[in-house]
């Protein structure tokens, strides 16, 4: 902890918060509030993906999410409300789906109006024949890849990041 404790970590964060254009807004939690990333060398580079476990699905539902199903992504859309979940849940809920995908997190913390990496990634991706839908959450970018393309989709990402760090990309 730095001296002073708390006190001094939430004015020495505001204040590198504030350099970087983030507002200060007033919380009943404690939310360290550090700018993302923006600069796309460094994004691409630090990227390092990560692949959660599991299979997940897309769906949409009329109404609200249906009791006992915890998605990972909603959005709203007039068409009805589209759910990410594992694809057991949407299966234990009678759920219809078509697209089964391995979900890969960029764990890089990107700003929200950092530009390129998200193109840069897709790109890579879709040079190898591969779909990638992305949501970014945040702090991090999510990726969600076909099922049985996931490893390669990994390798593909890793690759980039080290072409990247060596100055090729």
């Amino acid at each position: 902890m730095l001296p002073g404790g708390i006190r001094a970590f939430e004015e020495v964060t505001a204040a590198r918060a504030e350099r970087h254009g983030a507002r200060r807004v007033r919380s009943l939690y404690r939310v360290s509030v550090v700018p993302g990333e923006t600069d796309l060398r460094r994004l691409l580079i630090g990227m390092r993906p990560e692949l959660n476990p599991g299979r997940y699905v897309f769906t949409t539902v009329a109404g609200g999410v249906p009791s006992g199903v915890t998605p990972v992504v909603t959005v709203s859309e007039p068409e009805g409300l589209t759910l990410v979940l594992r694809q057991e849940d949407a299966e234990a809920a009678g759920l219809v789906y078509d697209y089964v995908a391995g979900w890969v997190v960029l764990r890089v913390h990107s700003a929200l109006d950092a530009v390129g990496l998200t193109a840069t990634v897709a790109q890579e991706l879709a040079g190898a024949g591969m779909s990638c839908n992305v949501v970014a959450g945040f702090h991090h970018d999510h990726l969600f890849v076909p099922y049985d393309a996931k490893d390669r989709a990994m390798e593909l990402l890793e690759a980039l990041a080290r072409r990247c760090a060596a100055g090729v990309a």
